[in-house]
């Protein structure tokens, strides 16, 4: 007999997983938000993706599949609840449910799918562009980002520096208001129009 999945519940700010830690198992979240990132020798943060509800982290899988330790970083952005399947359990249900296994696959070629987008965004788009869409893609119901310069960074792939003086240009143009660990937009559509 399989154990029952354990019931996974972490605050805001946990680190979910860590670069060389062992995958404990295949989590399934049901609410919340991991961001994954990764951070390279010279210190620079890249952010891979997001995983929430109904999502698979391709980190996990690859892990799971590979047998082999993390390569990245899991940061729960929100308080998490969810439960998570032990590497046989996993195994079990992926050989034997057909609904779930055509989820993960589906999941993992989007996600794969997302990190052709991500290359094509940091290697064939310019800085504007890519500042611009982590705008509207953080920005809350009411246009505020909450992320400080070095976040922003992260999303962007460039430095601090690079986003603090983009993001006093955008102000200046009548984009966006800065605050001490946020950013108000002021223009959506000129936003957009940088994006597109």
């Amino acid at each position: 007999m399989l154990p029952l999945p354990r019931r996974v519940k972490l605050p805001k700010g946990a680190t979910v997983f860590a670069p060389g830690a062992p995958c404990p198992g295949f989590i399934e979240l049901t609410g919340g938000s991991i961001r994954v990132s990764m951070v390279g020798m010279n210190g620079r943060e890249v952010v891979l993706y997001r995983v929430r509800p109904g999502d698979v982290c391709l980190q996990t899988f690859s892990c799971l599949v590979e047998n082999r330790a993390y390569r990245a970083e899991g940061i729960a952005e929100t308080d998490l609840e969810g439960q998570l399947l032990l590497p046989e359990a996993f195994f079990q249900r992926l050989g034997a449910d057909t609904v779930f296994r055509n989820h993960v696959l589906r999941s993992v070629a989007h996600r794969f799918g997302e990190y052709e987008d991500l290359v094509e965004t940091l290697v064939l788009t310019g800085f504007d562009t890519r500042l611009a869409r982590a705008l509207l893609h953080l920005a809350d119901g009411r246009g505020v980002v909450s992320a400080t310069h070095d976040e922003l960074a992260a999303e962007t792939g460039s430095a601090r520096a690079v986003v603090s003086r983009r993001l006093g240009v955008f102000a200046d143009q009548g984009l966006v208001s800065q605050q001490r660990g946020h950013v108000t937009l002021l223009d959506a559509e000129g936003l957009r129009r940088i994006a597109a």
